[in-house]
């Protein structure tokens, strides 16, 4: 299966006949991405004129199996169809596989919350065991220490922590850096990780100022994340729709419970605009409604 020619073109389309910038571009291929993972691990050897509607159908279910949120898979879809109706302007394809997909119904929905009592269930599910063990670790305690998006936790370097000062630079949304506080728990974790795992692998190239490496010596995919907290999070028996995004929305929320300013919050994550951190307002205001409910002689 080799879809190098076809996204090189398309690569070369999105860049000069839709003017998208690197970022978008990126964005674009990482959609493809998914979809090649998804046919590789399930052992499908295909070029791209030759997948289905019903293999994009198995495709997008088991996206939603991984936890990816229904505005996350409506990008997604958007992406995989974006291309195919490349590959028909190009006539590389004679048939649009993707004409029939829809996307989620999209709604203002809060965030799933994790209590600090799951999270712990989470870690105490990870087999320290395994050499991977100390890695996953220090994933989960990263996650939720600095409310992480992913792809900040898999492009996280070497050069941009600053454990003496107590904190780690990273780059979010539209290139732009930002310094975290983290706490002592996951500073420990990382150093561990280093120890008994990081220090004892080769990183292939480009990899190698990269904190989180698979067995290999790459770095992590987006999915692999995905895959490592849904596994974890089945063995702890909990119930709830988790993600990565899960430990962000879980940092943010306990931060504003425990009453932190929200402009420090909106700061270390990495939000634009106030309006996007004031969800954790909305839930605040579900916990205290919760307690009055639980505690109050009237309720």
């Amino acid at each position: 299966m080799d879809w190098s020619v076809y996204i090189d073109d398309y690569r070369i389309f999105l860049r000069l006949e839709k003017s998208l910038s690197e970022h978008s571009v990126h964005a674009y291929l990482s959609d493809l991405d998914k979809l090649m993972a998804f046919l590789e691990m399930n052992g499908y050897e295909l070029k791209p004129e030759e997948v289905d509607y019903a293999l994009l159908k198995d495709f997008l279910n088991w996206v939603n199996e991984l936890g990816i949120g229904p505005r996350s898979q409506a990008r997604l879809i958007s992406g995989i169809k974006s291309f195919y109706k490349y590959l028909l302007i190009s006539e590389k394809t004679q048939v649009n596989p993707t004409e029939l997909l829809e996307s989620p119904r999209l709604g203002r929905k809060l965030p799933e919350v994790l209590a600090v009592e799951e999270i712990d269930r989470i870690i105490g599910a990870i087999d320290l065991s395994k050499p991977e063990g100390h890695r996953n670790k220090a994933i989960i305690e990263t996650l939720y220490s600095c409310g992480l998006r992913v792809s900040e936790l898999i492009n996280l370097r070497i050069t941009n922590l600053y454990f003496d000062q107590g904190f780690i630079k990273v780059t979010g949304k539209g290139s732009k850096e930002r310094l975290i506080p983290i706490s002592n728990q996951a500073i420990n974790e990382i150093n561990f990780y280093f120890e008994q795992y990081r220090n004892h692998i080769t990183p292939q190239k480009g990899s190698g100022n990269i904190v989180f490496l698979n067995r290999r010596g790459n770095k992590l995919t987006r999915v692999m994340i995905f895959t490592i907290i849904k596994d974890l999070s089945m063995k702890a028996g909990i119930r709830k729709s988790i993600s990565p995004h899960t430990f962000r929305h879980s940092f943010a929320t306990h931060l504003v419970e425990g009453g932190a300013d929200l402009r420090a919050v909106q700061e270390m994550l990495g939000h634009e605009s106030i309006l996007t951190t004031e969800i954790y307002t909305h839930l605040n205001r579900e916990y205290l409604r919760d307690v009055i409910i639980r505690f109050h002689p009237r309720s």
